[in-house]
């Protein structure tokens, strides 16, 4: 996949674009006692939305694509906790705000309606793989599966 795949895709070019936003809009505004906290903090949030779209979309395989989308959405929502926070306690004027709000819902929408075409489409869904399903043993039931396993597979 090359970035020319990417540009084409309006939710990745919305989410990186949200990311350039914040890195000139709001970052400037925080005081320097907030740089290595609350300033890496959205840095990384509003560049894992974009970057996390990208690597789903690299997969080739709807659910390991949805499964990033669903990372980016969770991305996205940290990035605006984050400037809530900052507007709050007084970084962010109330208008500057508003902005990254309406455009942070437009965007969710966006991550939520590329979510829905993936689910719909099952791009992928024909891969070599794709059938595959990994299940995690809980902790409790980690013994039992291990001796069951072990029992299965005697060998003589």
């Amino acid at each position: 996949m090359s970035i020319s795949g990417l540009e084409k895709l309006d939710v990745w070019c919305k989410a990186r674009d949200f990311a350039v936003r914040v890195n000139k809009e709001i970052l400037p505004l925080l005081p320097p006692e907030e740089k290595w906290s609350l300033n890496q903090q959205l840095r990384r949030s509003s560049q894992s939305v974009h970057a996390n779209i990208a690597e789903g979309h690299g997969r080739f395989y709807f659910q390991d694509n949805v499964r990033f989308c669903y990372i980016a959405r969770g991305s996205l929502e940290e990035t605006l906790s984050h400037i809530v926070y900052a507007q709050k306690v007084g970084y962010v004027p109330e208008t500057l705000y508003k902005s990254f709000a309406v455009d942070g819902e437009n965007l969710n929408r966006l991550i939520n309606g590329y979510i829905g075409f993936l689910k719909k489409s099952k791009l992928g869904a024909n891969e070599p793989g794709a059938n595959y399903s990994v299940r995690e043993i809980p902790p409790d039931h980690a013994n039992e599966e291990n001796a069951s396993l072990s029992s299965d597979s005697n060998i003589e």
